[in-house]
């Protein structure tokens, strides 16, 4: 668990909840209730009730009518967790051959009990990676977060070539598509045809397999364009 200035350890949903704001709302932006009620699969009764307690705790400021912010005390604690998930999906797929759509689920059952001790040397033994199976960047061991300016495959033009950085990791038969695709991290693309009003993209990818994908889906997938 994460420890609190005081020492006083953060309990698992404490920790869920600071993830899901910071996740939402970025690392000072506000998140709506509802929106951490919805993430959280909670109730909005409930999530009101644990954001009274946050914000005595000095982890969020909640400001009435405007959502709730994460403080420099709570923005800490968020990406420690971040951090823990983000290191046990890679290694998981790295040192013990995890297939990327089975990780998520597994990190986050273990993303509480792992000390971050034990994250730090599991992130030395496979040389510091910068992003987990997804595309998704791990902060660093001081708590320090760089998130790129990436573009959903679903606003590219026919004609623009981009590299495929990130894609949703929450849904793990989507992610099985996306493999089967070859929408992974690190591929090229290249946006051939797109039919109007919202109609599917198709995209060659690698070395030149065509593949036909919905806007919803490219939606999940994102890119950096070509330069």
């Amino acid at each position: 668990m994460t420890a609190l200035p005081n020492d006083q350890p953060l309990s698992a949903p404490v920790e869920d909840y600071l993830k899901a704001i910071y996740q939402l709302a970025g690392p000072s932006g506000p998140a709506s209730t509802n929106d951490i009620a919805a993430a959280l699969a909670l109730a909005p009764a409930s999530v009101s009730g644990m954001v009274r307690r946050l914000a005595e705790q000095g982890l969020i400021a909640h400001e009435r009518y405007r959502g709730v912010r994460l403080t420099p005390a709570g923005r800490r604690a968020a990406l420690r967790t971040i951090r823990r998930h983000r290191v046990i999906e890679a290694y998981l797929t790295r040192a013990l051959g995890y297939s990327w759509d089975r990780v998520h689920d597994e990190a986050e059952r273990l993303e509480h009990a792992a000390s971050d001790e034990l994250i730090d040397r599991m992130a030395a033994a496979m040389g510091e990676p910068a992003t987990d199976p997804h595309g998704a960047p791990i902060p660093t061991r001081e708590g320090e977060l760089e998130e790129p300016s990436l573009t959903p495959l679903s606003a590219l033009s026919a004609g623009e070539r981009a590299v495929v950085r990130r894609v949703d990791d929450r849904d793990p038969s989507r992610l099985r598509y996306l493999a089967e695709l070859g929408l992974l991290p690190g591929r090229e693309l290249e946006v051939t045809e797109r039919a109007p009003f919202e109609g599917p993209i198709t995209v060659s990818v690698g070395a030149g397999t065509l593949r036909v994908i919905g806007a919803t889906l490219a939606d999940g997938v994102l890119v950096s364009r070509a330069q």
